[in-house]
């Protein structure tokens, strides 16, 4: 009984019914990191699917602003990040390592209140619910649910400029959910058959085959397609590797099954307006590992040639849920993923 409330008081939290701020205004966040040296509660073990565990942490500030992180975005030197808060605000820092290379600690924290295209920054989640963030050409993309938008900042100047545009991301507003529309927003390779596009997914925001929505949102291949939506797992965000194919990161909480995460690999050059994309399952988590309300993906290629991902987490402003930075290095020989299925979309130019 004790475990079967605690499920359900962690529901409730996932939900986003337990998030609270003092406001828009912002200023340095000094962080605290907990080292987290095992992935599995009690287990020595690494490897997990086709990831290996490297280390973590469990993040803390006294600046109450913190947390709610929904996305990050590291910088070319695989150091500095750019990351969003669904409460409107932007996160940015410096990830700091240990001697043997592994996450220590954030340093040079800062919250700033993330304006709108009047210059106008709000309190609550409803006009600024940002959940999605990518860098391309000298802008900060952004995807926002609610007031369902992906719009661009300039970079640098992003944390005291309004947007100077919104992309249009040609699905029909009227088939997004309010809550659970616009998740994820990634940056194609410029060498990959996107050649560089933007595209989303979608939370939960599903056709009417009961898949998630998705676009390329510019260049020649605009339009819409589809990404299978199976086993109750939704998105909550994604990052295009090298290669051009695409990681997508997607949770599930429910009384059955709890909490549980996996990591989805789509082969890039699947990824066309009209079709219905899936792929294999390169990772995944439960309860009896270091997880929680795992918002955030990103991935970029280390020093000795591997490729590393780094995930964060969203605490909704609970004492019951934890800030998490996780990082692990994709194995390799990783499968590929499996070929995508056309579907009868409609794909609006």
């Amino acid at each position: 009984m004790k475990r079967l409330c605690r499920v359900t008081m962690l529901f409730v939290l996932l939900a986003g019914c337990a998030s609270a701020t003092t406001g828009p205004a912002g200023g340095p966040a000094p962080i605290h990191g907990t080292v987290i040296s095992k992935f599995r509660v009690g287990s020595d073990q690494t490897i997990f699917g086709s990831l290996e565990f490297l280390g973590g942490l469990s993040l803390s500030s006294s600046n109450p602003l913190y947390g709610a992180v929904s996305a990050i975005r590291f910088r070319p030197d695989q150091r500095h990040f750019i990351s969003v808060l669904d409460t409107g605000h932007w996160l940015t820092g410096a990830i700091e390592r240990d001697a043997d290379g592994k996450l220590a600690g954030i340093s040079d924290a800062a919250i700033t209140p993330m304006q709108d295209r009047f210059g106008q920054t709000h309190e609550g989640k409803g006009a600024m619910d940002a959940e999605g963030v990518a860098l391309r050409d000298h802008t900060v993309l952004v995807s926002f649910e609610e007031y369902h938008r992906v719009d661009v900042y300039p970079d640098p100047g992003f944390e005291t400029s309004p947007p100077t545009k919104t992309l249009p991301i040609w699905i029909p507003k009227n088939q997004l959910r309010g809550n659970q529309s616009l998740e994820a927003v990634m940056i194609a390779p410029p060498s990959s058959p996107l050649a560089g596009s933007a595209v989303i997914v979608t939370e939960r925001s599903l056709d009417k085959d009961g898949n998630m929505l998705a676009a390329i949102l510019d260049g020649p291949q605009a339009g819409r397609f589809a990404v299978r939506h199976y086993d109750d797992f939704d998105v909550s965000d994604g990052v295009f590797l090298p290669d051009g194919d695409l990681l997508l990161l997607e949770r599930r909480f429910d009384l059955a099954h709890g909490i549980g995460v996996r990591i989805l690999r789509i082969a890039g050059g699947d990824i066309k307006p009209g079709v219905l994309v899936d792929g294999k399952i390169i990772f995944e988590a439960d309860g009896s590992d270091q997880i929680d309300n795992l918002e955030g993906l990103d991935a970029f290629r280390a020093e000795d040639g591997t490729i590393h991902l780094i995930i964060v987490s969203d605490d909704n402003h609970s004492i019951l849920q934890r800030n998490l930075m996780l990082e692990f290095r994709l194995r390799d020989g990783s499968p590929a993923a499996k070929p995508a299925t056309t579907a009868s979309l409609s794909v609006q130019h």
